[in-house]
């Protein structure tokens, strides 16, 4: 279902949420041979999410990615206003065709088979 907020998560959702993000994250990590992950939910505007559904950014790390280890957060909001100030999720978002989102799916299928 698509929910809004974390803090709207069931029990039963936020488990299965963190557990997929857990194999997602174990997944990436290797693919892109980084050695950690960082996890953000940005919960509520206030907290700069800029997309009305609950989402964990997964991203890998590597030794010297940033200088100081929190400068990714503010690469996270600056990429989340940039894309803001682009699109207007609501008005201008066009669905991907279903050839592009199963070339993906494929791609993706690869990490977990």
């Amino acid at each position: 279902r698509e929910v809004k907020r974390f803090v709207d998560l069931t029990a039963d959702e936020t488990h299965d949420l963190w557990l997929t993000a857990q194999k997602v994250g174990g997944r990436l990590e290797s693919l892109h041979k980084a050695s950690s992950l960082t996890f953000a939910i940005q919960d509520g505007p206030q907290a700069g999410q800029t997309v009305p559904h609950v989402h964990i950014h997964i991203l890998p790390r590597k030794s010297g990615d940033f200088e100081k280890n929190d400068e990714i957060y503010d690469a996270i909001d600056v990429k989340e206003n940039e894309l803001k100030q682009q699109l207007d999720l609501d008005k201008e978002r066009k669905d991907r065709s279903l050839e592009e989102m199963a070339q993906e799916a494929n791609e993706y299928r690869k990490l977990f088979s």
